[in-house]
This record gives C-alpha cells, sequence and structure tokens, in this order.
C-alpha cells in the first residue's frame, strides 16, 4: 500500500505526527488509524466477495483490476481477439497526416502521388521525399495579405 514512501518521507511523516499530536497521544492515535485501515480493508474484501457472489459462476474469473482501463486496454490489446492488431497496422498515420495537411492547404489530395514521391520523383506536396515539412509556411498563406485589425471587434 506504501510502497512509494522512501525512508526520508517515513521520518517526515513521523516527526509531523509527533509535532501534531504529542508523543503521548500518539500510540493511541496509530492504534486507532490502524484500526481504521483494517477495518476498510475488511469491508473491502467483503464487498468483493458479495459482488462475485452476486455475479455467478460465469465471472468466477473476473478481476477488479480489470475495470481500470488501462488494464482492460493492455489485456485486450495482447489478447487480439477483436482484430486489434489488424486494424493497427491497415492505419498508415504519414498518410493520414499527408492528407490532413493537403486539405488544410487547400490542397486535394493524390494517394499516387504520395507514392510516386515515395519512389523518388517530385510529389504534390513539394517536399522531397513524400515527407511534409511541418515547419514551412504554405506558399498561399505567404501570398495573402492580412486582414486589418479591428479593436472594437474583438
Amino acid at each position: 500500500m506504501f510502497n512509494d514512501i522512501g525512508p526520508l518521507e517515513l521520518l517526515t511523516i513521523i516527526i509531523v505526527a509527533v509535532l501534531v499530536f504529542g508523543p503521548e497521544k500518539l500510540p493511541k492515535v496509530i492504534q486507532d488509524v490502524t484500526r481504521t485501515i483494517r477495518k476498510i480493508r475488511e469491508f473491502s474484501e467483503s464487498a468483493k466477495q458479495d459482488i462475485r457472489s452476486e455475479l455467478g459462476p460465469e465471472f468466477k474469473d473476473f478481476e477488479f483490476e480489470d475495470l481500470n482501463p488501462k488494464t482492460f486496454i493492455r489485456k485486450q490489446l495482447d489478447n487480439d481477439d477483436l482484430g486489434l492488431q489488424e486494424i493497427r497496422n491497415g492505419f498508415d498515420l504519414k498518410k493520414e497526416m499527408a492528407e490532413v495537411t493537403d486539405a488544410v492547404n487547400g490542397n486535394e489530395y493524390d494517394s499516387s502521388a504520395s507514392s510516386t514521391s515515395s519512389s523518388g520523383s517530385a510529389g504534390s506536396s513539394g517536399s522531397a521525399g513524400g515527407r511534409i515539412d511541418m515547419t514551412k509556411k504554405p506558399e498561399a498563406a505567404a501570398q495573402e495579405e492580412r486582414p486589418p485589425f479591428d479593436a472594437d471587434a474583438t
């Protein structure tokens, strides 16, 4: 439960506890805290057992850790019953980003141009190797003038 607490933090907690409660009341406070933690653990285990018994035998292997979204996703990605590996392999992030960039710049994306640009000829994006340089400003935007600033409109 307290695996993250190092010796320095533990010493700090002890010093603060002695200062706040005093050396006379500290043993009683520690007993009360440990009793409360024990009751909370018993209540938690009792609730887990009640839930497992109510779910029935088909959920015999149900683990409460699976309710954590990260754990659930990790198990599903390892299991791959849903075909997620096929979907992940079929998704080309570079192609999608090129399409979005061309759409924003006003160019129409041509998938044949990207395949020819990656083979060595210049593509429709105007960058070498089929890559898009996101640091450069588009040429069309550089030629246009900015509209006048209206302080009353803002």
